[in-house]
């Protein structure tokens, strides 16, 4: 591709917008998507020509390739909460780890003497948050920062495991997708996630 002057705010603006597209595209990207019928597309609306492909035909293509796009969807999301299922019932036989009703796991790994916390309490904690595979998404330690919240403001695994939790301990946490993000994910979490994460709960507020 050539070289593109980008010394103006009106050329940097126009990569911009063509930046965030190519984001959006990278992120969920059609099967089969060309780069260069994308261009025809943007250029020929652009310029004001018509389209070259009727409104009919493009109904169809988009209802066709949407279908293929939910079915690997719902594909990779069965697969996401089987592997799930599969680690929080290996996990459940290691020996320190206690399994509550809820489907909630977790070991102590320190464990301190100072008040508990109710639904309505503000606490201050540190965390340390992966998938099952070691992808950190979050972490306060990482910040050097620790973050303070309502016990009832966070997700469910968290309210159920804070209100166990005796100020000073330190637990590790193995959340259900169920108790954390579901079917829907968030950020960098994909649907159906097993969440871990190292939690130590420095000061009910």
């Amino acid at each position: 591709m050539s070289e593109v002057n980008l010394s103006t705010d009106e050329t940097r603006v126009s990569y911009g917008i063509g930046r965030q597209l190519g984001d959006q595209l990278r992120d969920n990207p059609p099967p089969g998507v060309s780069l260069d019928a994308i261009l025809a597309g943007l250029t020929d609306a652009f310029a004001g020509k018509p389209s070259r492909v009727d409104q009919e035909q493009m109904a169809a293509s988009f209802k066709v390739i949407r279908e293929i796009m939910q079915a690997e969807a719902a594909a990779k999301a069965e697969a996401a909460a089987g592997a799930g299922l599969a680690f929080l019932a290996e996990n459940a036989k290691r020996d320190g780890i206690t399994t509550l009703a809820s489907g909630l796991q977790f070991e102590v790994l320190t464990a301190g003497t100072g008040a508990k916390p109710s639904r309505e309490d503000q606490v201050r904690t540190h965390y340390h948050g992966t998938l099952v595979d070691g992808t950190v998404f979050d972490s306060s330690y990482e910040r050097g920062q620790p973050a303070e919240f309502p016990v009832g403001g966070v997700i469910a695994g968290w309210t159920e495991a804070l209100q166990l939790m005796n100020a000073g301990s330190k637990w590790r946490l193995y959340v259900p997708s169920e108790l954390a993000y579901g079917a829907q994910g968030v950020g960098s979490i994909p649907p159906h996630s097993v969440l871990v994460f190292d939690v130590e709960l420095l000061d009910v507020l």
